[in-house]
């Protein structure tokens, strides 16, 4: 009896499909064999640059990244948080944290000192659009140092220097500060390279610059620091 030209198309057809999934099959299982093993759990790779941030002893460590002229103040004020909180609920000292806020992108800035504000002040709170909520007008001095200001800034009174002398350490990025000093140079008709160096010369204690302050916060991680954010 003759078989239909439409069966065996179909049988052919079916077959042709079992032989190419049968040689997929064993295209996958043949690669399975040959693939090398995975080396172990992930583990970051170590960099000499990045050393400066295990001097810190504290048996808990944390990263506050820092991003905008609000979010600068922010950062001081969750440190201050941090340290409150980690006294009275774990009885820890001042010790028992190893914290870095990074200073980045448009709060970078407030890793200057007055003698930086007092010169480029009126420059960086146009670029920034920030004031002095006292004045109205851009400032001449980090906000972030003063006193007497309380609830009208994000810090709500907490100062840079409080937070540094329990321990704090701030990363300040250098790409942004250099985008700054550009920035200020348009502005002002002087020089980047000299408004950088002014950057450079007047920088808060118990900081340091970084490449940029994204890779700060991304070594720290990978260095065992908590992640906050303070945009």
């Amino acid at each position: 009896m003759a078989v239909p030209l439409s069966a065996r198309r179909s049988f052919i057809s079916r077959m042709g499909a079992a032989v190419a999934a049968f040689g997929i099959g064993s295209a996958a299982s043949a690669e399975a064999q040959t693939r090398p093993a995975a080396a172990g759990p992930f583990r970051a790779a170590r960099h000499a640059e990045d050393d400066w941030m295990d001097q810190f002893a504290g048996q808990h460590r944390i990263v506050i990244d820092a991003v905008t002229p609000h979010g600068a103040g922010e950062a001081v004020l969750f440190a201050n948080n941090l340290y409150t909180s980690h006294k009275t609920a774990y009885s820890l000292t001042e010790k028992d944290l190893a914290i870095v806020i990074v200073m980045r992108h448009y709060a970078t800035p407030f890793a200057f000192t007055d003698a930086a504000w007092a010169k480029y002040g009126k420059a960086l709170g146009a670029m920034l659009e920030f004031k002095d909520p006292k004045t109205k007008e851009p400032p001449t001095t980090n906000l972030y140092q003063a006193s007497g200001y309380g609830l009208t800034l994000p810090n709500l009174g907490t100062t840079i220097e409080a937070v540094r002398k329990k321990g704090t350490y701030i990363a300040i990025c250098d790409q942004a500060t250099r985008f700054t000093a550009q920035g200020l140079a348009g502005m002002t008709g002087s020089a980047m390279d000299a408004i950088y160096k002014d950057f450079q010369a007047n920088i808060v204690p118990d900081s340091r610059f970084v490449p940029a302050g994204v890779l700060a916060v991304a070594r720290a991680q990978e260095k065992g620091y908590t992640l906050i954010y303070a945009g």
